[in-house]
């Protein structure tokens, strides 16, 4: 109970303005180092953040630095968990309601959780709610993606409620690319599509395309590598079996040196990797198999 408290408590720490109180910050992170993305700019407290109801995020799942003080993927993950656990919490809360009626009178301890449940509830979804109106409001921005005449609105993947905005994704989850694995979106929503369209292609400067693989990367190991992980989530938030076949060689071709997957590969040439073993891309990729086995087994063929 205290560290669900906490979370929450620190989430909505984190939704307040920079502007708040500017003698006063919340949270701050600075240290020595040559790489500008491990630690904060302006004396660790991160670029200005306007009120949006999303909450600040200092670091991205990458472990790299944000640009910008508002994650997108990051604060629509949060909206997913935070709903359900106001779901699990009110299951809970009936589940012990009922023994009661049939077996004894509720305890202190029963009586403390439920009062508890009830406002942490509230909280939980009082929080999604705002958080998602924040991302609805300023997190949907135009891309230059698409030509003059179409519908060109995409997920950012920063913002800063001020109006200023970053175009990419990175391939560490939570990513634009994984909304709908997160449970966010449909992955037939137009808003998402587009935003996937873009994500895969040129217009998304992490986007690296070579003879054998193409995907996303990111800062954290630079230019020119494709994470695995960014291949095996654009198989899982795809209905199309060329796509998702398609996804599945360049996989095998990424393991072809140790036979599992890697961090990351070089786009020309997937035999120069870095980590010869990375455990969040086996996992996944493990998920990723058993999910097709059980739904489209004829891909394993």
């Amino acid at each position: 109970q205290t560290s669900i408290s906490k979370i929450l408590k620190t989430i909505q720490i984190q939704q307040q303005p920079t502007q708040l109180d500017l003698s006063k910050e919340n949270y701050l992170f600075q240290r020595l180092t040559t790489v500008a993305s491990d630690t904060l700019s302006m004396s660790g407290q991160g670029y200005p953040a306007r009120q949006t109801g999303m909450s600040r995020c200092s670091f991205r799942p990458s472990d790299d630095a944000t640009v910008l003080p508002y994650l997108v993927p990051a604060n629509a993950m949060a909206v997913v968990e935070l709903r359900k656990l106001n779901d699990h919490l009110t299951s809970a809360s009936q589940e012990l309601m009922e023994r009661n009626e049939n077996n004894h009178d509720l305890s202190v301890v029963e009586e403390h959780f439920l009062t508890w449940a009830k406002q942490i509830r509230m909280d939980a979804v009082a929080l999604a709610d705002q958080i998602d109106e924040g991302i609805r409001t300023f997190g949907i921005v135009h891309s230059p993606a698409f030509p003059q005449g179409q519908e060109n609105t995409v997920f950012a993947y920063e913002v800063d409620g001020y109006g200023s905005h970053i175009l990419m994704d990175d391939a560490n989850i939570p990513s634009l690319l994984s909304l709908p694995y997160l449970g966010y979106i449909a992955i037939d929503d137009p808003l998402y599509l587009r935003t996937r369209k873009a994500i895969l292609s040129e217009a998304n400067p992490f986007y690296f395309q070579g003879p054998t693989v193409e995907g996303t990367g990111g800062p954290h190991i630079g230019m020119g590598y494709v994470w695995p992980m960014s291949i095996i989530i654009r198989a899982m938030t795809s209905s199309d079996d060329v796509e998702i076949k398609h996804c599945l060689t360049m996989l095998k071709g990424t393991a072809m040196t140790t036979g599992v997957m890697h961090e990351s590969v070089w786009y020309l040439n997937v035999t120069q990797f870095t980590r010869p073993w990375f455990a969040w891309a086996n996992s996944l990729v493990g998920d990723f198999i058993y999910e097709l086995a059980q739904t489209k087994p004829h891909l394993l063929e």
